[in-house]
Order: C-alpha cells, then structure tokens, then sequence
C-alpha cells in the first residue's frame, strides 16, 4: 500500500469524558456544582449528544434533523448543531454552553490511543505517506501539533474546508490526490463503517476499529503496519 488514510475521533485520538469536559469548563469559568448535580448535568449532555466526538443524541429534536445531517460540512453549521444540543440542557450560565462547545477543539480536550503514536511514527519511519480525513467543523491540527504528531502527517483534508463530508467519496478522493496515491493502493482506517467506509467506493482497502475509551483499546491500530510492510 502507498498510504494509510486515518480517521481522526475515536481511531487516533479520543475526546475526554463528558463528566470531564463539563468539569474543566465550570472550573475555568469559577463556577462550581455540587457533586451529584455535575453528574447529573454530564449525564444530561451526553444523552443529548453535546460532546462532539462522543456519543450521538439519543433523541434528535425535529427542528435539528437537517442541521444534523450536513454539521460537519462548515464551521458555522458544526458550532451551531451542538450548541444547539447543549442548550437542551440548563446550565447555571448561559455563557457555559459556547465555552463548552471551545473547550472540546483544545488540544487538551483529546488524547491518543496508546498505538497512536508508534503506528504514525513508524509509517513515517517507513516512508508511508499518511492522511487524516476528518468529518469535523474546526482545525484539528493543533491536537496533533500538541502531541508531537504533525510531523507525522502529510496531509490533513477535514469535512469543513472541502464543503463535503464521509462517505461521500469526494472527500477521500481529494486526500488520495494530495497524497499524490492511486486510491486501490491506499488504506483507510476508521471507527465508523457507514462513513469511514464510503472509501471503498473507490477502491480503497478500510480496516475499521472500535470507537472505545483510550483505556480499553490499546493496540487496535498495530494491524495497520502489517497491511503496509
């Protein structure tokens, strides 16, 4: 294989805990809940899809179904879907719901499966090319510059700045062509087989992974070096 394409949330890096995210907005803004009330309120934002990169609304309100389905295709239409979704649940300031939506594009926010950086290190090492391919409304790559990881990237092509966002096969063909790849000598590698596995459509091997916490998934990318020796 010429090149490795990666997903971005929940194949290289993972978004913190709810629980988490709510914690360190509250904190930064000099707010405090009582224990059982932050639990509580952590909750309510998962199940209402808040988090992006964590889970997806349990119960997707009528008037938000279209701004859903095309949030990752520009910066304006991500911000306003899930900040739409986080007011859905009342916080002590409303101020809180745009400063959770900024806490989760901080490098901070995200940390790296434990293959991560052996697998793009080594693909690196190897003269692999490599291309993360990201459904996102905002610039991921400082997250990579934070962990010492984008030098290990050749070449970044996120939903919000091509217009199109998985499976629609542009986008990966776009990658591929930047890559400089033919794409039948390219695999992709995601979480999410209805988008990560609109790259078969035009050739493209995908190995799919488990979007698990960091924790309970250590080696799930490690297959890849073998597909590429």
């Amino acid at each position: 294989m010429a090149a490795v394409l990666f997903d971005f949330s929940g194949t290289l890096f993972r978004i913190e805990s709810t629980e988490s995210w709510l914690r360190a907005v509250l904190a930064a803004a000099g707010l405090a809940l009582p224990e059982a009330e932050l639990a509580e309120k952590a909750k309510a934002l998962e199940v209402a899809g808040a988090l992006a990169g964590g889970a997806e609304p349990v119960e997707l309100p009528e008037h938000l179904v279209e701004a859903w389905a095309v949030r990752d295709e520009s910066a304006a239409l991500h911000r306003a879907a899930y900040t739409a979704l986080s007011r859905r649940v009342p916080l002590p300031d409303a101020a809180l719901h745009d400063a959770l939506y900024e806490r989760h594009m901080t490098p901070a926010a995200w940390a790296p499966y434990p293959d991560t950086a052996h697998v793009l290190r080594t693909l690196r090492e190897r003269g692999t090319r490599v291309g993360v391919v990201s459904n996102i409304g905002w610039d991921l790559r400082p997250v990579f510059r934070e962990h010492g990881l984008d030098a290990c990237v050749d070449v970044y092509t996120l939903s919000y700045e091509h217009g199109v966002q998985k499976p629609d096969p542009r986008l990966f063909s776009t990658a591929c062509a930047e890559l400089g790849a033919d794409p039948r000598d390219v695999v992709m590698v995601g979480d999410s087989r209805s988008a990560d596995g609109g790259a078969a459509a035009l050739g493209c091997r995908v190995h799919f992974v488990d979007h698990l916490p960091v924790a309970q998934r250590p080696d799930a990318l490690l297959p890849v070096l073998g597909m590429v020796a």
